[in-house]
């Protein structure tokens, strides 16, 4: 079985080889029929040290912790100077 691809931004970095990052995905509400957007978060292991704000791809890998099944595989974009 092929291993799931999602692609999101980081959201937290505080944990040690760990980050947190969200997936937007875009969908169509079954009753309006209007565009909304979901969106939902998951843990990575990350050994390159993304920070906030960056924009990464995540692979799914086997269990690491309690709550952690996914790998960061690539940096795609650096964060927003503000």
């Amino acid at each position: 079985m092929p291993k799931r691809i999602l692609q999101g931004v980081v959201v937290s970095d505080k944990c040690t080889n760990t980050v947190t990052v969200k997936v937007e995905r875009k969908i169509k509400h079954p009753l309006y029929n209007k565009i909304i957007r979901r969106s939902k978060k998951y843990a990575a292991h990350d050994e390159s040290g993304c920070k906030v704000g960056d924009v990464v791809r995540i692979i799914e890998s086997k269990p690491i912790s309690k709550t952690k099944c996914w790998a960061v595989v690539e940096k795609i974009a650096d964060a927003p100077v503000a």
